[in-house]
């Protein structure tokens, strides 16, 4: 499966559990990049959080891909990051996700906004 459909499956499994704000970033024209795509999506609690990560989990691995490499944050529940490797998702509450402002970090990425 290539980056840009685990992405589309990472953002079904978003979509599934009514997270909101989801923004796909491309990133393979981004200079020392650590990934091809982020998805970003927040929450509007810590359940709904966890959730959305439990989603995910499910349609990659539905679609005949593994687990993540690596999460972190299902403890606390208020970011949670499953990097697949070429994609990374994070998931937020939006209080979390104003504070860290993620999106402008990496401003030359290519930004799709996922309705």
């Amino acid at each position: 499966m290539t980056a840009n459909q685990l992405s589309e499956v990472i953002i079904k499994g978003m979509e599934e559990k009514k997270a909101s704000n989801i923004l796909l970033m491309d990133l393979r024209k981004v200079k020392n990049s650590v990934t091809d795509f982020m998805v970003i999506a927040s929450g509007s609690s810590d359940t709904q959080i966890e959730a959305i990560a439990d989603s995910i989990e499910e349609q990659v691995v539905k679609a005949g891909e593994g687990r993540p490499w690596k999460v972190e944050g299902k403890n606390n529940r208020q970011w949670i990051i499953m990097d697949y490797v070429t994609v990374v998702a994070h998931i937020f509450l939006k209080e979390q996700r104003e504070f860290y402002g993620l999106e402008e970090l990496w401003g030359d990425a290519k930004v799709t906004r996922i309705n």
